[in-house]
């Protein structure tokens, strides 16, 4: 007995995007933990899966490429534009850490934050406010960084204002030889920033999708609003708010590179994050699952053993 079998007539019938294919996504989630680095055909020969035995590694090794990559294009004296969420977190300490060791001034370096809170028209919360992006980008990663940081005028955050100018700052930037960098992580209904996956049922067409570039005041999934609640917000659901603005398709699929990262463990041998990574792994390009597409392009994904499962009841 399992969801396939009960789900008619239940209160979770249509709960899900239209477009998921459940029996597709749980085979995604049925293959031994030690298969889980195994290359599919549509993953980017560029695309490389890295393991990580605890949060603490996975968090130094991401944040290191993330230096990494600001180091190389700074010594090739190229501009680069960084797409940054807020969530994952823990790299940004150590990219401060070794841009810091290294002496990396970031006056080349370009952050467009992939998305923010928002009301229906856009509107989003003060840059001050504790639960902001901005606010978080600012302490963990801008201010940090001291007198190496990145200029303001070259920091720019998802408001109703600055989000649509993103996708022709960013055309400009790599007309002038910028690399873009996506880092992300991968949402527990496999969105990429808060492009949700019912987004799929507007388009006729992937390639309709993939030109989306930005939404204001997207509708968020109500199991994303859980997963924040439970991520960010201490399980209380009630200071989450139910939109937000977010870059979309048409700019992260644009990348030259990409830095994700998978920490999506409670602890106790409770996670919530095994069935988005595995499905990201082994499903496919497919606009109803946005976080699909990132194995199609060059870079790294880092993860946590644990994800990989066995994904099976464990009762806690």
């Amino acid at each position: 007995m399992n969801f396939v079998q009960t789900v008619q007539g239940s209160l979770l019938e249509n709960f899900y995007p239209a477009g998921w294919n459940m029996e597709a996504i749980d085979k995604c989630c049925s293959n031994p933990p030690e298969t889980i680095g195994e290359r599919q055909p549509f993953w980017n020969e560029a695309f490389q899966l890295i393991s990580c035995n605890e949060v603490q590694e996975l968090d130094v090794k991401m944040g290191h490429e993330i230096a990494w990559q600001i180091r190389q294009s700074k010594l090739e004296g190229c501009k680069v534009a960084f797409i940054l969420p807020v969530g994952p977190m823990g790299m940004y300490k150590w990219a401060v850490y070794f841009l810091k060791e290294w002496n990396i001034n970031c006056s080349h370096v370009y952050g467009f934050n992939m998305d923010e809170w928002s009301d229906a028209e856009g509107r989003t919360l003060p840059p001050d406010h504790k639960g902001s992006f901005q606010f978080a980008m600012e302490q963990a990663f801008y201010g940090p960084l001291g007198e190496l940081t990145v200029p303001v005028d070259q920091r720019h955050f998802a408001t109703l204002e600055s989000l649509p100018t993103y996708a022709a700052k960013i055309a400009n930037l790599k007309a002038e030889g910028a690399e873009l960098i996506t880092v992300f992580g991968i949402g527990r209904m496999l969105h990429i920033a808060f492009w949700e996956p019912h987004f799929g049922a507007e388009f006729t067409s992937d390639e309709e999708w993939s030109k989306q570039t930005h939404r204001i005041g997207a509708q968020l999934h109500p199991l994303t609003i859980e997963q924040n609640a439970m991520t960010s917000f201490k399980s209380r659901t009630t200071l989450v708010p139910c939109r937000a603005n977010t870059i979309g398709p048409g700019l992260f699929l644009q990348s030259d590179k990409i830095i994700g990262g998978c920490d999506g463990a409670l602890g106790r041998g409770m996670q919530w994050q095994g069935l988005s990574l595995w499905t990201t792994l082994r499903y496919g390009p497919d606009r109803w699952l946005p976080s699909t597409y990132m194995p199609t392009l060059p870079g790294k994904l880092f993860y946590l053993d644990e994800l990989a499962g066995p994904l099976e009841a464990d009762v806690n």
